[in-house]
């Protein structure tokens, strides 16, 4: 039984690698058809996707003389990055960035208080006047709700790293760099007066986001295997399907048949003839 098993696998085999042989110029097409139908979803069809990412580094005022202390306080900043996580995507900071990417400003030069000197008589006098803070425009605004705004981030964090990454997706890449700047932003205004600490540094500000979805490459090879797939699944179904008598040993092994004979075939040309001699010899004898 073993031996018979071992046979008829051997013979499945070489019957799928001869129909694989017979059909290969009919796989490479397909192979190469779904590959190019994916290159031109990926390139051209699917909106694309762009990611733009900003570090954020939670590090405080620390005595450097202190080892210890220091230690501590590295720990305490770790720590407290899960909490700062949650935070960063809750509507106290997505609320605000939304209404800064609105009309996103920056400050050049802070605000200046008037100095004035105290006199002997004890009257002050103006020495430099109050300066308002220089503000320019920070970039291209965005209407980006809240909600929006909450659907396109995302916070990821390393083991006992002291710095967290804000990441934004949008289908525009320099909207994805609005929307990661804005939260950080927000974020570091915001935290001094949740938490009351002054210990969060914007390290990386984010880039023009880079595109992340879809990846060309990616579809390309998914279009090139499918494409092999079915195939060969057609051929293999097609030849499953096929009734057709292929040679002797069907009908000897599986049917049980005796072979009589095998009848030839044979082509006539289109310039042979048969000449009938009965009627040339009768018109002969008339």
């Amino acid at each position: 039984m073993e031996n018979s098993t071992k046979t008829e696998n051997t013979i499945d085999l070489r019957r799928l690698w001869m129909l694989l042989r017979a059909h290969i110029w009919s796989i490479i097409l397909w192979a190469i058809g779904l590959g190019a139908v994916g290159f031109i979803l990926a390139a051209f069809v699917v909106e694309p996707k762009y990611t733009s990412t900003t570090q954020i580094l939670v590090n405080q005022k620390r005595n450097p003389v202190d080892a210890g202390q220091a230690l501590t306080a590295q720990q305490a900043d770790v720590q407290v990055i899960n909490t700062y996580k949650d935070i960063v995507t809750s509507p106290v900071i997505l609320k605000d960035a939304s209404k800064w990417i609105k009309n996103p400003t920056e400050v050049v030069k802070p605000a200046k208080k008037a100095k004035y000197k105290t006199l002997a008589d004890g009257t002050k006098k103006l020495v430099s006047p109050a300066k308002p803070a220089v503000i320019r425009r920070a970039g291209r605004g965005y209407n980006v709700s809240a909600k929006e705004m909450q659907k396109s981030i995302s916070v990821t964090t390393q083991q006992n790293s002291q710095v967290f990454t804000i990441s934004a997706k949008s289908n525009d890449p320099e909207k994805a760099q609005a929307i990661a700047n804005a939260v950080a932003q927000t974020f570091k205004g915001k935290i001094k007066t949740i938490m009351n600490v002054n210990n969060v540094t914007i390290v990386s500000p984010a880039a023009i986001g880079a595109k992340t979805f879809p990846k060309t490459s990616l579809f390309t090879l998914a279009g090139i295997v499918l494409g092999l797939i079915i195939s060969i699944a057609l051929i293999v179904l097609r030849d499953s399907f096929n009734t057709t008598v292929r040679d002797d040993d069907y009908l000897t092994k599986e049917l049980g048949l005796t072979n009589l004979g095998h009848v030839s075939h044979f082509h006539l040309s289109n310039k042979f003839s048969i000449n009938n001699n009965n009627d040339s010899d009768k018109k002969k004898r008339v």
